[in-house]
């Protein structure tokens, strides 16, 4: 899926989990399960706890997300 299909939403990082994982709070109140995108993993972007980060979310399945920006 391109990230042009992705749902954006801002949220900020609540917890830091294995595996790649972030525990993010959205500011509509949701909690989600997100992981890093590709390209931040791969030019070393570190997304530490209390970051604000923009989250986007596939139409499909909207329980896990993808962090694509750190705000």
């Amino acid at each position: 899926m391109a990230k042009s299909d992705l749902i954006p939403f801002i949220g900020k990082v609540i917890d830091v989990l294995a595996g790649g994982f972030f525990k993010i709070e959205l500011d509509r109140g949701d909690t989600v399960i997100s992981k890093l995108a590709g390209k931040m993993r791969l030019t070393k972007i570190r997304v530490v706890m209390n970051d604000k980060v923009e989250v986007g979310f596939s139409p499909f399945d909207a329980r896990t997300g993808l962090i694509t920006r750190r705000l």
